[in-house]
């Protein structure tokens, strides 16, 4: 894995309008593991659902994740699962390991430009994530799983369905994920890469290419990068582990 990046160059995202952040593992750092809870609850689910024992169960869910970019999505396209029912049964977690990020609250406050969160998860997930971390004014809107018409990341089409939506010039956007592969089809499209590196079971899959244009391990410190950079006379400040 190449190394992170430690700092900015002045100016190098001064274009940047439109801030595109997913949600699990990107927003809140992956050491809390709370989508451990929601990955134990995908496995239950089908479980329950199909009478299979937890192997079992455990090697359907990472089948459908490979093939189809989320398990839900290939649930309902090889049994026709409702959608709704899977969302609401999976995000019944505890969120209070995700805690207060007074760091990124502060970045995130003095970031210009629009915000959006964009994830393969639902609505209701994301605003309680957000409302944990304390950093729910500084969002626009929450692109979900339901508004890309149940199509994950990385298929192209939801990546079109935001940014028609929310009005998205690509070439003045930016897009943070922890999960390479997601940022292939936003590379695609001319915005700008961000990877959050974790060290999640799919966090690494992808990341070479060439379409990766900046790494960190901490958001909140690369934000912070971000604004020194666009006011040099602060200095700089570290962007990552």
């Amino acid at each position: 894995m190449p190394p992170c990046q430690t700092a900015l160059s002045p100016g190098p995202l001064d274009h940047v309008a439109t801030w595109i952040f997913d949600l699990d593992n990107t927003l809140y750092p992956a050491s809390c593991r709370l989508f451990d809870q929601v990955d134990r609850r995908i496995g239950q689910f089908i479980a329950e659902h199909f009478d299979l024992d937890p192997v079992a169960a455990r090697a359907l869910q990472k089948r459908y994740f490979r093939e189809y970019g989320t398990t839900l999505r290939g649930l309902m396209t090889e049994h026709g699962i409702d959608p709704h029912r899977f969302l609401d049964y999976v995000h019944e977690i505890d969120h209070t390991p995700v805690v207060p990020d007074p760091a990124l609250d502060r970045a995130l406050a003095r970031l210009a430009g629009r915000k959006l969160v964009f994830t393969n998860g639902s609505c209701s997930h994301a605003e309680r994530v957000m409302a944990r971390l304390g950093v729910a004014r500084h969002f626009e809107a929450v692109f979900d799983i339901a508004a890309a018409h149940f199509t994950p990341k990385p298929e192209l089409a939801c990546y079109h369905a935001l940014i028609e939506r929310h009005g998205v010039a690509p070439a003045a956007a930016a897009m943070i994920d922890d999960i390479p592969r997601n940022l292939l089809p936003a590379h695609g499209l001319g915005m700008t890469t961000i990877w959050v590196i974790t060290d999640t079971e799919y966090g690494g899959t992808g990341e070479d290419g060439g379409h990766i244009h900046h790494r960190t391990e901490n958001l909140a410190a690369f934000l912070e990068a971000v604004l020194a950079a666009r006011m040099p006379a602060q200095g700089g400040v570290a962007a990552g582990g």
